[in-house]
Protein backbone atom coordinates (compact mmCIF):
# COMPACT_ATOMS: atom_id res chain seq x y z
CA UNK A 1 0.00 0.00 0.00
CA UNK A 2 2.65 2.39 0.82
CA UNK A 3 5.06 1.44 -1.85
CA UNK A 4 1.42 2.48 -4.36
CA UNK A 5 0.85 5.35 -2.41
CA UNK A 6 4.46 6.43 -3.23
CA UNK A 7 4.19 5.82 -6.87
CA UNK A 8 1.09 8.05 -7.30
CA UNK A 9 2.84 11.13 -5.79
CA UNK A 10 5.91 10.46 -7.59
CA UNK A 11 3.61 10.54 -11.01
CA UNK A 12 1.75 13.51 -9.31
CA UNK A 13 4.59 15.68 -8.37
CA UNK A 14 6.10 14.88 -12.21
CA UNK A 15 2.64 16.13 -13.36
CA UNK A 16 3.07 18.80 -11.60
CA UNK A 17 6.64 19.91 -12.40
CA UNK A 18 5.46 19.15 -16.18
CA UNK A 19 2.86 21.64 -16.04
CA UNK A 20 4.90 23.99 -14.95
CA UNK A 21 6.99 23.62 -17.66
CA UNK A 22 4.41 23.81 -19.90
CA UNK A 23 3.09 26.99 -18.02
CA UNK A 24 6.35 28.59 -18.61
CA UNK A 25 7.13 27.31 -21.87
CA UNK A 26 3.73 29.26 -23.26
CA UNK A 27 4.56 32.25 -21.14
CA UNK A 28 8.18 32.23 -23.06
CA UNK A 29 6.41 31.59 -26.15
CA UNK A 30 4.30 34.12 -25.50
CA UNK A 31 7.25 36.80 -24.63
CA UNK A 32 8.71 36.05 -27.74
CA UNK A 33 5.59 36.39 -30.12
CA UNK A 34 4.96 39.48 -28.57
CA UNK A 35 8.65 40.83 -28.76
CA UNK A 36 8.70 39.80 -32.14
CA UNK A 37 5.39 41.98 -33.09
CA UNK A 38 6.90 44.80 -31.08
CA UNK A 39 10.71 44.77 -33.15
CA UNK A 40 8.50 43.98 -35.94
CA UNK A 41 6.16 47.36 -36.00
CA UNK A 42 8.93 49.84 -34.07
CA UNK A 43 11.00 49.01 -37.08
CA UNK A 44 7.95 49.35 -39.72
CA UNK A 45 7.38 52.23 -37.89
CA UNK A 46 11.27 53.65 -38.02
CA UNK A 47 10.70 53.24 -42.25
CA UNK A 48 8.13 54.96 -42.27
CA UNK A 49 9.24 58.01 -40.25
CA UNK A 50 11.89 57.92 -42.86
CA UNK A 51 9.92 58.14 -45.56
CA UNK A 52 8.09 60.87 -43.93
CA UNK A 53 10.90 62.94 -42.49
CA UNK A 54 12.44 65.23 -45.24
CA UNK A 55 15.52 66.15 -42.71
CA UNK A 56 17.21 62.93 -40.75
CA UNK A 57 16.99 64.93 -37.55
CA UNK A 58 14.51 63.51 -35.29
CA UNK A 59 14.15 66.64 -32.36
CA UNK A 60 14.46 69.79 -32.66
CA UNK A 61 16.38 69.84 -29.15
CA UNK A 62 18.77 67.10 -28.27
CA UNK A 63 22.44 65.59 -27.76
CA UNK A 64 23.49 64.02 -30.57
CA UNK A 65 23.28 67.50 -32.33
CA UNK A 66 26.63 67.93 -31.13
CA UNK A 67 27.96 64.96 -32.91
CA UNK A 68 29.94 66.67 -36.11
CA UNK A 69 28.42 65.74 -38.87
CA UNK A 70 31.86 64.03 -39.88
CA UNK A 71 31.52 62.25 -36.73
CA UNK A 72 30.67 58.82 -38.34
CA UNK A 73 32.98 58.97 -41.39
CA UNK A 74 35.57 59.27 -38.68
CA UNK A 75 35.13 56.22 -36.90
CA UNK A 76 34.48 54.52 -40.11
CA UNK A 77 37.71 55.74 -40.95
CA UNK A 78 39.44 54.06 -37.97
CA UNK A 79 39.19 50.71 -40.18
CA UNK A 80 39.30 51.89 -43.79
CA UNK A 81 42.75 53.44 -43.95
CA UNK A 82 42.03 54.78 -47.24
CA UNK A 83 39.21 56.21 -46.53
CA UNK A 84 38.82 60.04 -47.60
CA UNK A 85 39.44 62.95 -45.00
CA UNK A 86 37.77 65.98 -45.30
CA UNK A 87 40.10 69.60 -44.40
CA UNK A 88 37.41 69.96 -40.98
CA UNK A 89 38.87 69.50 -37.98
CA UNK A 90 38.80 66.03 -36.48
CA UNK A 91 35.62 65.21 -33.94
CA UNK A 92 37.51 63.31 -31.62
CA UNK A 93 39.97 66.20 -30.35
CA UNK A 94 39.87 66.31 -26.44
CA UNK A 95 37.67 69.00 -26.15
CA UNK A 96 35.07 67.68 -28.20
CA UNK A 97 34.88 63.98 -26.98
CA UNK A 98 34.85 65.47 -23.17
CA UNK A 99 32.18 67.95 -23.36
CA UNK A 100 29.92 65.17 -25.23
CA UNK A 101 30.53 62.72 -22.28
CA UNK A 102 30.02 65.25 -20.19
CA UNK A 103 26.63 66.57 -21.34
CA UNK A 104 25.86 62.88 -21.63
CA UNK A 105 26.12 62.18 -18.39
CA UNK A 106 25.08 65.50 -16.25
CA UNK A 107 23.19 67.07 -18.91
CA UNK A 108 25.20 70.14 -18.47
CA UNK A 109 27.14 72.10 -21.30
CA UNK A 110 30.78 72.94 -20.39
CA UNK A 111 30.38 75.32 -22.31
CA UNK A 112 27.67 77.50 -21.16
CA UNK A 113 27.57 78.00 -16.97
CA UNK A 114 24.22 78.82 -17.12
CA UNK A 115 22.94 75.05 -18.32
CA UNK A 116 23.82 74.36 -14.40
CA UNK A 117 20.86 76.00 -12.87
CA UNK A 118 18.53 75.67 -16.22
CA UNK A 119 16.93 72.51 -14.95
CA UNK A 120 16.71 73.92 -11.36
CA UNK A 121 15.14 77.12 -12.33
CA UNK A 122 11.65 77.26 -14.43
CA UNK A 123 12.11 78.93 -17.62
CA UNK A 124 15.52 80.10 -17.73
CA UNK A 125 16.73 78.06 -20.68
CA UNK A 126 13.53 78.62 -22.34
CA UNK A 127 14.76 80.48 -24.92
CA UNK A 128 18.39 79.63 -25.09
CA UNK A 129 19.33 78.35 -29.00
CA UNK A 130 19.54 74.80 -29.12
CA UNK A 131 22.24 73.34 -31.56
CA UNK A 132 20.90 71.43 -34.20
CA UNK A 133 23.74 70.94 -36.73
CA UNK A 134 27.50 71.43 -35.91
CA UNK A 135 29.61 73.87 -38.08
CA UNK A 136 33.46 72.93 -38.08
CA UNK A 137 33.46 77.04 -36.96
CA UNK A 138 31.27 76.65 -34.46
CA UNK A 139 33.92 76.70 -31.44
CA UNK A 140 32.23 79.77 -29.96
CA UNK A 141 28.94 78.44 -28.83
CA UNK A 142 25.43 79.65 -29.42
CA UNK A 143 24.60 83.68 -30.95
CA UNK A 144 24.71 85.97 -29.07
CA UNK A 145 21.20 88.14 -29.10
CA UNK A 146 21.66 92.16 -28.42
CA UNK A 147 17.92 93.52 -26.98
CA UNK A 148 17.69 97.30 -27.17
CA UNK A 149 15.01 98.86 -25.70
CA UNK A 150 11.30 98.96 -27.05
CA UNK A 151 11.44 101.57 -29.35
CA UNK A 152 14.44 99.32 -31.02
CA UNK A 153 16.62 102.60 -30.49
CA UNK A 154 20.00 101.74 -29.48
CA UNK A 155 22.37 104.38 -27.33
CA UNK A 156 24.59 105.39 -30.12
CA UNK A 157 22.01 106.51 -32.01
CA UNK A 158 18.27 108.09 -32.56
CA UNK A 159 15.99 107.11 -34.60
CA UNK A 160 16.63 109.50 -37.85
CA UNK A 161 20.03 107.71 -38.13
CA UNK A 162 21.61 110.05 -35.65
CA UNK A 163 25.46 108.66 -34.33
CA UNK A 164 27.08 107.86 -37.96
CA UNK A 165 30.41 109.87 -36.65
CA UNK A 166 33.77 108.62 -34.70
CA UNK A 167 35.57 108.94 -32.15
CA UNK A 168 36.60 112.67 -33.33
CA UNK A 169 32.80 113.45 -33.91
CA UNK A 170 33.04 113.57 -37.75
CA UNK A 171 31.28 111.82 -40.23
CA UNK A 172 32.00 108.55 -41.44
CA UNK A 173 30.94 108.29 -44.94
CA UNK A 174 32.64 105.02 -46.00
CA UNK A 175 32.99 101.87 -44.25
CA UNK A 176 36.71 101.14 -42.46
CA UNK A 177 38.55 99.02 -43.99
CA UNK A 178 40.75 96.94 -41.56
CA UNK A 179 41.96 93.68 -42.98
CA UNK A 180 42.57 94.64 -46.89
CA UNK A 181 45.37 97.28 -47.06
CA UNK A 182 48.77 95.38 -46.17
CA UNK A 183 47.42 92.30 -48.78
CA UNK A 184 49.36 93.27 -51.96
CA UNK A 185 46.46 93.11 -54.68
CA UNK A 186 43.88 92.49 -51.99
CA UNK A 187 40.35 94.08 -51.16
CA UNK A 188 41.25 96.88 -49.63
CA UNK A 189 39.55 98.92 -52.53
CA UNK A 190 36.26 96.78 -52.70
CA UNK A 191 33.70 99.92 -53.53
CA UNK A 192 31.11 99.41 -51.11
CA UNK A 193 27.34 99.90 -52.61
CA UNK A 194 25.35 102.85 -52.57
CA UNK A 195 22.87 104.07 -51.16
CA UNK A 196 19.76 102.89 -53.74
CA UNK A 197 16.23 103.92 -53.36
CA UNK A 198 14.75 100.08 -51.88
CA UNK A 199 12.82 98.31 -53.79
CA UNK A 200 9.07 98.05 -53.70
CA UNK A 201 7.83 94.30 -53.14
CA UNK A 202 7.69 93.91 -56.68
CA UNK A 203 11.30 94.27 -57.14
CA UNK A 204 10.43 97.12 -59.56
CA UNK A 205 13.31 98.92 -57.38
CA UNK A 206 17.26 98.75 -57.61
CA UNK A 207 18.96 95.55 -56.46
CA UNK A 208 21.95 95.56 -54.68
CA UNK A 209 24.01 97.62 -57.24
CA UNK A 210 22.39 96.24 -60.36
CA UNK A 211 20.86 98.76 -63.19
CA UNK A 212 17.62 97.31 -62.95
CA UNK A 213 17.38 96.45 -66.20
CA UNK A 214 16.15 93.05 -65.60
CA UNK A 215 19.21 91.24 -67.11
CA UNK A 216 22.18 89.78 -65.53
CA UNK A 217 25.35 91.73 -65.23
CA UNK A 218 27.52 88.97 -64.94
CA UNK A 219 29.75 88.97 -68.73
CA UNK A 220 28.43 86.50 -71.44
CA UNK A 221 25.25 85.69 -69.04
CA UNK A 222 22.10 85.06 -70.53
CA UNK A 223 19.45 84.34 -67.90
CA UNK A 224 17.02 86.35 -67.45
CA UNK A 225 16.41 88.33 -63.98
CA UNK A 226 13.34 89.68 -64.55
CA UNK A 227 11.88 86.92 -62.67
CA UNK A 228 12.61 87.44 -59.24
CA UNK A 229 12.74 84.43 -57.70
CA UNK A 230 15.03 85.49 -54.11
CA UNK A 231 14.15 87.94 -51.40
CA UNK A 232 16.36 89.24 -49.32
CA UNK A 233 15.21 90.90 -46.33
CA UNK A 234 16.26 92.07 -42.97
CA UNK A 235 14.00 92.38 -39.80
CA UNK A 236 16.61 94.01 -37.90
CA UNK A 237 17.53 96.22 -40.60
CA UNK A 238 19.56 98.67 -38.17
CA UNK A 239 21.82 95.81 -37.23
CA UNK A 240 25.54 97.72 -38.28
CA UNK A 241 29.52 97.00 -37.58
CA UNK A 242 31.99 99.07 -35.57
CA UNK A 243 34.46 99.20 -38.28
CA UNK A 244 32.34 101.06 -40.52
CA UNK A 245 30.62 103.38 -38.09
CA UNK A 246 34.53 103.97 -36.50
CA UNK A 247 32.69 102.62 -33.20
CA UNK A 248 33.47 100.57 -30.05
CA UNK A 249 29.56 99.78 -29.49
CA UNK A 250 28.57 96.90 -27.94
CA UNK A 251 25.63 97.39 -30.06
CA UNK A 252 26.16 99.14 -32.95
CA UNK A 253 23.38 100.29 -34.98
CA UNK A 254 22.52 102.35 -38.19
CA UNK A 255 19.61 103.70 -40.43
CA UNK A 256 22.71 104.22 -43.49
CA UNK A 257 22.09 100.94 -45.12
CA UNK A 258 26.56 101.18 -46.33
CA UNK A 259 27.41 100.96 -42.57
CA UNK A 260 24.70 98.20 -41.35
CA UNK A 261 23.44 94.34 -42.62
CA UNK A 262 21.78 96.32 -45.47
CA UNK A 263 25.04 96.54 -47.13
CA UNK A 264 25.41 92.40 -46.68
CA UNK A 265 22.52 91.87 -47.86
CA UNK A 266 23.24 94.13 -51.14
CA UNK A 267 26.70 91.82 -51.57
CA UNK A 268 24.42 88.79 -51.48
CA UNK A 269 22.04 90.34 -54.24
CA UNK A 270 24.17 91.44 -56.38
CA UNK A 271 26.37 88.09 -56.33
CA UNK A 272 22.55 86.05 -57.15
CA UNK A 273 21.81 88.31 -59.93
CA UNK A 274 25.54 87.76 -61.00
CA UNK A 275 24.52 83.90 -61.47
CA UNK A 276 21.32 84.53 -62.73
CA UNK A 277 19.10 84.49 -60.07
CA UNK A 278 16.46 87.52 -60.10
CA UNK A 279 16.72 88.55 -56.83
CA UNK A 280 14.52 91.24 -54.91
CA UNK A 281 16.72 92.88 -52.16
CA UNK A 282 14.15 94.61 -49.10
CA UNK A 283 15.73 97.65 -47.76
CA UNK A 284 12.62 98.98 -45.27
CA UNK A 285 13.76 100.71 -42.27
CA UNK A 286 10.80 100.13 -40.04
CA UNK A 287 12.07 102.09 -37.36
CA UNK A 288 11.56 105.19 -39.71
CA UNK A 289 8.43 104.11 -41.82
CA UNK A 290 6.04 102.23 -39.12
CA UNK A 291 4.16 104.45 -36.85
CA UNK A 292 5.12 104.07 -32.72
CA UNK A 293 8.08 101.15 -34.04
CA UNK A 294 8.44 98.76 -31.08
CA UNK A 295 11.09 96.56 -31.87
CA UNK A 296 9.77 93.18 -30.35
CA UNK A 297 7.33 93.40 -33.59
CA UNK A 298 10.39 93.15 -35.99
CA UNK A 299 9.05 90.29 -37.32
CA UNK A 300 5.68 91.55 -37.67
CA UNK A 301 6.86 94.23 -39.57
CA UNK A 302 8.93 92.10 -41.81
CA UNK A 303 6.40 89.16 -42.45
CA UNK A 304 4.36 92.25 -44.29
CA UNK A 305 7.36 92.45 -46.57
CA UNK A 306 7.33 89.27 -46.97
CA UNK A 307 4.00 88.99 -48.03
CA UNK A 308 3.96 91.73 -50.07
CA UNK A 309 7.02 90.31 -52.21
CA UNK A 310 5.42 86.77 -52.53
CA UNK A 311 2.14 88.20 -53.59
CA UNK A 312 3.69 89.94 -56.17
CA UNK A 313 6.27 87.80 -57.53
CA UNK A 314 4.69 84.33 -58.14
CA UNK A 315 7.90 82.18 -58.99
CA UNK A 316 9.40 83.65 -55.49
CA UNK A 317 10.31 80.45 -53.77
CA UNK A 318 13.20 81.32 -51.16
CA UNK A 319 13.19 84.27 -48.43
CA UNK A 320 16.84 85.20 -46.88
CA UNK A 321 16.50 86.74 -43.49
CA UNK A 322 20.00 88.40 -42.82
CA UNK A 323 21.25 89.82 -39.48
CA UNK A 324 24.33 90.51 -37.51
CA UNK A 325 25.47 88.21 -34.51
CA UNK A 326 25.81 90.65 -31.50
CA UNK A 327 29.53 88.80 -30.19
CA UNK A 328 33.06 89.77 -30.83
CA UNK A 329 35.77 89.95 -33.43
CA UNK A 330 37.17 86.91 -32.07
CA UNK A 331 34.18 84.32 -31.90
CA UNK A 332 33.19 85.66 -35.58
CA UNK A 333 35.89 85.70 -37.47
CA UNK A 334 37.33 82.19 -39.59
CA UNK A 335 40.81 82.72 -40.91
CA UNK A 336 41.22 80.23 -44.17
CA UNK A 337 44.06 80.35 -46.41
CA UNK A 338 45.65 83.75 -44.67
CA UNK A 339 42.41 85.69 -45.19
CA UNK A 340 39.86 86.25 -42.51
CA UNK A 341 35.88 85.69 -42.97
CA UNK A 342 32.78 86.92 -41.07
CA UNK A 343 31.36 83.78 -39.59
CA UNK A 344 27.90 82.93 -40.20
CA UNK A 345 24.44 81.02 -38.26
CA UNK A 346 21.79 79.48 -39.70
CA UNK A 347 18.84 80.24 -37.41
CA UNK A 348 15.34 77.90 -37.49
CA UNK A 349 12.36 78.90 -35.07
CA UNK A 350 10.35 76.61 -33.37
CA UNK A 351 7.70 77.43 -33.44
CA UNK A 352 7.39 76.32 -37.15
CA UNK A 353 5.74 72.98 -36.89
CA UNK A 354 7.64 72.45 -40.61
CA UNK A 355 10.61 73.65 -39.39
CA UNK A 356 12.56 70.10 -40.82
CA UNK A 357 11.93 71.66 -44.18
CA UNK A 358 13.73 74.75 -43.58
CA UNK A 359 16.34 72.76 -41.92
CA UNK A 360 16.84 70.58 -44.92
CA UNK A 361 16.75 73.93 -47.09
CA UNK A 362 19.57 75.29 -44.29
CA UNK A 363 21.44 72.26 -44.32
CA UNK A 364 22.16 72.15 -48.17
CA UNK A 365 23.74 75.35 -47.79
CA UNK A 366 25.80 74.59 -44.26
CA UNK A 367 27.20 71.85 -45.96
CA UNK A 368 28.31 73.50 -49.28
CA UNK A 369 29.91 75.87 -46.70
CA UNK A 370 31.27 73.17 -45.08
CA UNK A 371 32.95 71.29 -47.98
CA UNK A 372 34.63 74.37 -49.77
CA UNK A 373 35.20 76.95 -46.90
CA UNK A 374 35.39 74.62 -43.41
CA UNK A 375 35.37 77.19 -40.69
CA UNK A 376 32.97 80.08 -41.86
CA UNK A 377 29.58 77.74 -40.78
CA UNK A 378 28.90 78.00 -36.74
CA UNK A 379 25.98 75.45 -37.56
CA UNK A 380 22.14 75.30 -37.44
CA UNK A 381 20.25 76.28 -34.69
CA UNK A 382 16.81 76.12 -33.06
CA UNK A 383 15.87 79.70 -31.21
CA UNK A 384 12.27 79.34 -29.45
CA UNK A 385 9.95 82.57 -28.58
CA UNK A 386 10.59 84.87 -26.51
CA UNK A 387 13.47 88.21 -26.39
CA UNK A 388 12.04 90.38 -29.14
CA UNK A 389 11.19 87.11 -31.46
CA UNK A 390 8.29 85.02 -32.26
CA UNK A 391 10.11 82.07 -32.77
CA UNK A 392 8.80 81.51 -35.95
CA UNK A 393 10.48 83.93 -38.02
CA UNK A 394 8.26 84.13 -41.27
CA UNK A 395 9.90 80.54 -42.23
CA UNK A 396 6.04 79.17 -41.99
CA UNK A 397 5.56 81.03 -45.43
CA UNK A 398 7.82 78.95 -47.31
CA UNK A 399 10.10 75.73 -46.61
CA UNK A 400 12.89 77.49 -48.21
CA UNK A 401 13.38 80.16 -45.86
CA UNK A 402 15.66 80.80 -43.37
CA UNK A 403 17.45 83.31 -41.04
CA UNK A 404 21.05 83.72 -41.34
CA UNK A 405 23.43 85.99 -39.17
CA UNK A 406 26.30 87.19 -40.59
CA UNK A 407 29.12 88.20 -38.82
CA UNK A 408 29.40 90.23 -35.61
CA UNK A 409 29.80 93.64 -34.42
CA UNK A 410 33.15 94.09 -34.99
CA UNK A 411 33.94 92.34 -38.56
CA UNK A 412 35.53 94.71 -41.08
CA UNK A 413 33.53 95.52 -44.75
CA UNK A 414 36.44 92.98 -46.13
CA UNK A 415 35.66 89.87 -43.76
CA UNK A 416 31.79 90.79 -44.75
CA UNK A 417 32.07 91.36 -48.34
CA UNK A 418 34.05 87.87 -48.91
CA UNK A 419 31.47 86.04 -46.94
CA UNK A 420 28.50 87.46 -48.40
CA UNK A 421 30.19 86.50 -51.84
CA UNK A 422 30.62 82.78 -51.13
CA UNK A 423 27.61 82.57 -49.03
CA UNK A 424 25.56 83.76 -52.04
CA UNK A 425 27.60 80.96 -54.34
CA UNK A 426 26.39 78.57 -52.62
CA UNK A 427 22.49 79.68 -51.99
CA UNK A 428 22.37 80.21 -55.82
CA UNK A 429 23.92 76.25 -55.90
CA UNK A 430 21.37 75.40 -54.14
CA UNK A 431 18.23 76.96 -55.87
CA UNK A 432 20.11 75.69 -59.45
CA UNK A 433 20.91 71.88 -57.96
CA UNK A 434 16.98 72.01 -57.53
CA UNK A 435 15.88 73.36 -60.77
CA UNK A 436 18.08 71.25 -63.06
CA UNK A 437 16.29 72.19 -66.09
CA UNK A 438 17.42 75.71 -66.22
CA UNK A 439 21.29 74.89 -64.97
CA UNK A 440 22.91 74.99 -68.25
CA UNK A 441 21.49 78.38 -68.97
CA UNK A 442 23.09 79.86 -65.76
CA UNK A 443 26.14 81.97 -65.61
CA UNK A 444 28.51 81.79 -62.89
CA UNK A 445 29.92 79.22 -61.56
CA UNK A 446 29.69 78.56 -57.74
CA UNK A 447 32.01 77.67 -54.75
CA UNK A 448 34.82 75.80 -56.17
CA UNK A 449 35.87 78.35 -58.66
CA UNK A 450 35.19 81.18 -56.24
CA UNK A 451 38.11 79.92 -54.27
CA UNK A 452 40.11 79.40 -57.57
CA UNK A 453 39.13 82.82 -58.28
CA UNK A 454 40.27 84.18 -54.69
CA UNK A 455 43.73 81.82 -55.03
CA UNK A 456 44.30 83.76 -58.56
CA UNK A 457 43.60 87.06 -57.30
CA UNK A 458 46.29 86.36 -54.32
CA UNK A 459 48.99 85.29 -56.73
CA UNK A 460 48.07 88.15 -59.22
CA UNK A 461 48.40 90.90 -56.30
CA UNK A 462 51.86 88.79 -55.45
CA UNK A 463 53.51 89.00 -58.19
CA UNK A 464 52.20 92.95 -58.83
CA UNK A 465 54.01 93.88 -55.68
CA UNK A 466 57.66 92.02 -56.89
CA UNK A 467 56.77 88.55 -55.31
CA UNK A 468 56.30 84.91 -56.50
CA UNK A 469 53.53 82.94 -56.62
Amino acid sequence: MNRKWFQLWNIGRLRSKLLDVLSLGRTMLLLAGGSLVFFMLLGAGGVAGQKLNSSPIASMKGLAASLSSGFFMELLGMEVPHLPQGSAPSAFSGKNVTSFVFRMLTSVDPGDPKSLLSREMPGLAADDPFLLRVGSGGASGAPADYHPGTDGVAANESANGAGDKNAAGTDVTEPAHTDGADEPGGEADTPQPEATTAPDAAGTGETGNNSGSGKTSEPGGSQDTSVKRILIYHSHPREAYNPLLGTESDNPSSAVPSKNVMMVGSYIAKRLEQRGIGTVHSQEDYATKVPDYNWNFSYKYSRITVKAALSANQEMSEMIDIHRDSQRHGKTTAVIDGKSYAQVYFILGHANKDWKKNEAFANQIHQLLEKSYPGISRGIWGKSSGNGNNGEYNQTLSPNSVLIEVGGIDNSADELKRTADILADAIADVYWNSHDAEKAAAPGSGLDNTKQDENMQGKTGKAAAGGTS
